[in-house]
């Protein structure tokens, strides 16, 4: 039996439209980006959930110890996990236009796959692993995250990128977020059961 999930009624707003405290961060987002992602709008309606997540997500990409194509290969394999096609989309733009991703570790975090790069596949893996334990890692799971070359800092990194995305990943679950133009040659339209 097929479930149906709920999608709000809330618009996606604009600067024009939002209440001025969310307008004030769509016209940040705008003049930073070019555009306003429909996912930034989403978060707008209350404009505390956008700006947590703005901040949230600039201490990801500057504190956290990770290179860019690091960063993405994290954020990719949470939104997999986490069955958000919109950031799937949005992050694959950045891995392969920004941040060197290799197209082939982009396909393989695409599909929940193996990585061919040994250092993006354990960092992949232990991400996948916070995932689904809920941050309950097995004492050997970090082990192999460490001789992998990242550090026990580097794993609270990542507690911050699950935060951001939980963010991210939940509330385009509850807008059914359609895919920006900017990132729609990454679209998803459907992920394997299970992911």
């Amino acid at each position: 039996m097929a479930t149906t999930h709920y999608t709000t009624d809330l618009p996606i707003q604009s600067v024009e439209s939002a209440h001025p405290a969310g307008a004030k961060l769509l016209a940040g987002a705008q003049e930073k980006l070019g555009f306003v992602p429909n996912m930034y709008g989403a978060m707008a309606n209350l404009p505390a959930l956008l700006e947590t997540y703005q901040v949230g997500y600039a201490g990801f990409r500057e504190t956290a110890g990770f290179r860019p194509d690091e960063q993405e290969t994290i954020f990719l394999a949470i939104s997999y996990e986490n069955g958000c096609t919109y950031c799937l989309a949005a992050h694959s733009t950045l891995a392969e236009k920004l941040s060197g991703v290799p197209a082939d570790c982009v396909a393989a975090l695409r599909e929940g796959g193996e990585l061919p790069d040994p250092r993006l596949q354990a960092l992949a893996h232990f991400t996948r692993h916070l995932v689904r334990t809920g941050g309950r890692a097995a004492a050997a799971e970090v082990a192999a995250f460490r001789e992998a070359g990242f550090t026990e800092v580097q794993i609270l990194g990542i507690v911050l990128a699950l935060a951001v995305k939980t963010i991210s990943n939940t509330s385009n679950h509850l807008f059914g977020t359609p895919v920006d133009e900017a990132f729609a040659g990454h679209r998803v339209e459907t992920l394997p059961a299970g992911a």
